[in-house]
């Protein structure tokens, strides 16, 4: 398998992960990235000032986990939130999903959301809930050809802010910051 080597849409989630994590001081939160590919946003978080011991990284992808696990970082092979603990709770917890719709060209698991492209989006948005402290934050990314209809009518169950976006090549990023209401 290969590992998705970061893009615009990394970098564009990196650099709102630095901007959410410059207004706390704390360096006890504990972070969660959902799809760790490269590592770039645990690499972040470290580099934001969070301790390793607080970040936290799933994947199915096998050589993104031990790459990651190279870079002494704490990673587990899951699917979403398949094997993190019901009872595990996050103050910051990341996604840059697969989030284009199938298509005959590029059928990878690391861009590919599904047939319509936002179905890995909206399992994630009904399992986060439980996996997220009160006062906790998510940072989701999507694309001007995410569909958002199903995705809007999860976003009840938050408060929705579009932090951060970016137009590349007639497609436009969006980041996401979420909190429970």
């Amino acid at each position: 398998m290969e590992i998705y080597v970061p893009h615009d849409d990394s970098y564009l989630l990196s650099e709102s992960i630095k901007k959410e994590l410059s207004k706390s001081r704390s360096k006890e939160i504990k972070f969660l990235e959902i799809g760790v590919g490269s590592g770039i946003q645990l690499e972040t978080a470290l580099s934001s000032g969070i301790k390793n011991e607080n970040i936290f990284g799933v994947d199915i992808n096998d050589d993104a986990l031990y790459l990651c696990r190279e870079k002494g970082f704490n990673v587990i092979k899951s699917a979403l939130f398949s094997k993190i603990s019901k009872s595990q709770k996050f103050d910051l917890i990341v996604f840059n999903p697969p989030y284009l719709p199938f298509n005959k060209f590029d059928k990878l698991p690391d861009t590919t959301g599904g047939i319509k492209g936002d179905e890995t989006i909206l399992k994630f948005l009904d399992q986060v809930k439980i996996h997220i402290n009160p006062k906790g934050k998510i940072l989701l990314l999507t694309s001007s050809f995410t569909p958002m209809k199903r995705i809007n009518e999860k976003f009840v169950y938050f408060k929705v802010e579009k932090m951060n976006e970016k137009k590349i090549f007639g497609e436009s990023l969006f980041i996401w910051k979420l909190r429970l209401k």
